[in-house]
């Protein structure tokens, strides 16, 4: 099998186009894919639809895009304390879809296994499944855009809404350990959904940490098979230890 190892991260973005669509992985500030971020960052591409569990946060991740209006529409779960996204939300300025993470976390795994849509308990009786909320404002406080309603359907006494599994054009993420075939391992918060990220997309571009042989993860250490990705970028040492705390908390 052929190296998948690409040597900067600018070469491994370089041709994400205008209007691309991308499943980012991380859960806050854990397991974001920094290097990778700030490559297509300077890359320039714009008019961007990402999916992600947060839209970055303290000018970190995917924050670096969304400040320099790079990013046209965002499906996520989170906004959080990231006020820039709150601002361009509520203006008008980006198109939001806000769903339940655990909805995300299976939209993005079924997309990456073939699966066209499943059934889910999570949002009957809301806005979710009825239609209505807002994906884009007006800017003056009015709904310019509400999602459309989903199929509901009753099995064994129970409704549940139809929803569609998550297919993107290319996908970044972050491993603590990657071999050249793209074989892929997480760290702990870090493997909350980059791995599913990581399975959506048709294009999947991994930074690792550490970057060893074929052969040297143990098999059943793997958290995500090689199949999975295209592109692997080894970080620096700086790169790899560069992991910011959001809210840091210290006992007496």
């Amino acid at each position: 099998m052929r190296s998948k190892v690409v040597t900067t991260a600018a070469e491994a973005v370089a041709d994400v186009p205008d209007g691309a669509s991308l499943a980012v992985g991380g859960f806050g500030l854990s397991g974001v894919p920094n290097a990778l971020v700030q490559a297509l960052y300077r890359q320039g591409a714009s008019r961007l639809s990402v999916v992600s569990n947060n839209c970055g946060a303290m000018e970190s991740g995917l924050a670096v895009l969304l400040a320099s209006g790079r990013i046209a529409r965002v499906t996520g779960s989170y906004i959080g304390a990231n006020k820039e996204f709150a601002r361009q939300y509520l203006a008008g300025e980006l198109e939001v879809e806000l769903i339940p993470q655990g909805t995300l976390a299976e939209r993005l795994r079924a997309g990456g296994a073939g699966i066209p849509a499943f059934y889910t308990p999570a949002g009957v009786g809301t806005q979710i499944a009825e239609g209505g909320l807002p994906w884009r404002y007006d800017g003056r406080g009015g709904v310019a855009l509400g999602s459309p309603p989903k199929e509901v359907r009753e099995f064994d006494g129970v409704r549940y809404v139809l929803e569609h599994g998550i297919r993107t054009d290319f996908a970044l993420v972050r491993a603590a350990k990657g071999d050249r075939h793209g074989n892929l391992v997480f760290n702990k918060s870090a493997r909350n959904f980059n791995p599913l990220a990581a399975m959506a997309g048709r294009v999947t571009v991994a930074e690792v940490e550490q970057l060893v042989e074929p052969g040297e993860i143990d098999p059943d250490a793997v958290h995500l098979p090689g199949i999975f990705v295209q592109r692997v970028v080894a970080l620096t040492p700086e790169q790899a230890a560069d992991k910011k705390i959001e809210r840091r908390t210290v006992s007496s």
